[in-house]
């Protein structure tokens, strides 16, 4: 049976967020046992949470192959493993955090362990139907987070299946609260449409803040001071739209005078179709995503 990697005691520092999709607080999840499978960014993102929270280092297990990606995690303190063993039996909640070209390959060498234990998926595509055939157990729910939980200001959208209780659910809030907002779906097929506007959101984000860096260099204005607008712009408006109770279109509107300088560049971008393009990318990933199930699933 495998050991697990060596680790120090440092925990790193992952801001909160306050939970605006439930009612009630979660439960306290301390006194369960984690396993995740896959040691990348969503990974670190939830133990960093968890660990800052209180819970308990040893009760937190990671299995990943990678030997650069074990020494990331090292200073968290968790339990490291380079493959499964049977430890895995102990857990209450498995959090997958692998991709979905592996995910089968993983899930056979870990099933044997995990059939009681409630299973939470962040892998884009996979179905619940590949889910319960590889993992042969009963209480699944599948979750689309975005980067931005690295920093305590996630959108995670969530699917249970039948099995699942509210109990369970409670623990999966308690899991993730540390990482932004979640919400629940009512249906698995929505979680295409979350893959596409936030699961993949931050990296349009990120074009448009290159574009707008671009401009500003080009300008005359030092990469630094264009840095400085374009994020203080997009981390404002974002601000703005989240605590008025206007639309989108009306905020937009309210900053276009007729004539001035941003009916010029609205003017522009319609001239160019830029919010169809923008719009047919996003259901370009919304395919993608439906595809990614029948690629790697069964």
């Amino acid at each position: 049976m495998p050991h697990p990697v060596p680790h120090a005691t440092a925990v790193p520092s992952t801001p909160t967020s306050l939970d605006l999709t439930s009612t009630a607080s979660p439960r306290d999840a301390s006194h369960h046992t984690i396993a995740f499978v896959g040691g990348g960014n969503m990974a670190s993102a939830i133990l960093g949470g968890l660990l800052k929270s209180g819970f308990a280092a040893h009760r937190l297990h990671v299995i990943e192959p990678l030997a650069s990606q074990r020494q990331h995690l090292e200073p968290l303190g968790v339990q490291v493993w380079a493959e499964p063993a049977a430890f895995l039996s102990q857990a209450d909640l498995v959090i997958w955090a692998v991709k979905p070209q592996v995910f089968k390959a993983a899930a056979q060498e870990v099933a044997p362990w995990t059939h009681k234990a409630l299973h939470l998926s962040v892998a884009a595509g996979i179905t619940m139907t590949s889910l319960a055939e590889w993992l042969q157990a009963p209480r699944l729910v599948r979750a689309m987070p975005n980067t931005p939980a690295l920093v305590g200001l996630g959108q995670t959208g969530l699917f249970a299946n039948a099995a699942v209780s509210p109990e369970d659910k409670s623990l999966i809030e308690a899991v993730l609260q540390s990482t932004g907002e979640w919400l629940w779906l009512p249906n698995e097929s929505l979680l295409d449409a979350v893959t596409a506007i936030s699961g993949s959101g931050p990296a349009y984000v990120f074009y448009f803040l290159e574009a707008m860096c671009s401009a500003g260099e080009s300008m005359g204005l030092s990469s630094q001071a264009a840095k400085q607008l374009a994020i203080g712009t997009l981390v404002g408006a974002g601000q703005l739209a989240a605590q008025s109770a206007e639309t989108p279109a009306v905020l937009r509107e309210r900053v276009t005078s007729k004539g001035g300088t941003t009916q010029a560049a609205l003017d522009h971008m319609n001239h160019e179709a830029l919010g169809e393009h923008f719009q047919a990318a996003m259901w370009a990933a919304h395919r993608r995503a439906q595809a990614l199930g029948v690629e790697f699933g069964h």
